[in-house]
This record gives C-alpha cells, structure tokens and sequence, in this order.
C-alpha cells in the first residue's frame, strides 16, 4: 500500500501502461494495474498480466472509482486494467453541458 500524491508519475510493472495521479485519496491505497502493484516511472517492472485484469488502458482517459476520490490519467496505453483495493476503475465520462435554451 502507498500514499498517492497528485502529481506523481506512475507505471504498471506487468505491461507499458504509464500513469499520472490527478487526484489523490487520502489514505493509503493499493493501485495496481494487471493485477500487479504500479511502480514509480523510473522504476523496473518486470511480471505477467494477470488474465483476471487484462482490459487494458487508453491514452488521454481518465480513470476513477464510483466515490470519486482517486482519478489517474493514462499518459501511456497498456494491457492492464486499472484497480483500487481490488475494485476496478472506470472511464471518467464528460460532463454534461447545460442546456443553450
């Protein structure tokens, strides 16, 4: 587990997925990317995907939890799927405009 600040750089340590935290929870948090846990950029990595976590990221998505309070930006696509504590992340949608009534 580790304490995530915004800001940070991150990589997955089983596939080429690499990431930035645009909002940090408070807290410790388990982030893991193809079932392994994500390591600092400059870090090695080495391992296989997990089958389980094989859904891969997108380049320019933004991925968060349902509580909001964790949002990762993908800068570098990849194989695995993002986790928080075991719990995927999904796609942040846009926001809807108001209406130009």
């Amino acid at each position: 587990m580790a304490v995530l600040k915004a800001g940070s750089r991150l990589k997955s340590a089983v596939c080429s997925s690499e990431l930035m935290v645009v909002v940090a929870p408070e807290g410790d948090v388990n982030l893991t990317c193809g079932g392994a846990p994500v390591v600092e950029l400059g870090a090695d990595g080495s391992g296989e995907i997990d089958a389980d976590h094989k859904g891969g990221t997108q380049m320019g998505k933004r991925y968060t939890n349902e509580a909001g309070d964790i949002e990762i930006l993908c800068t570098k696509p990849g194989e695995g799927n993002l986790a928080v504590d075991g719990t995927a992340l999904e796609i942040k949608g846009a926001k809807p405009l108001p209406s130009s009534d």
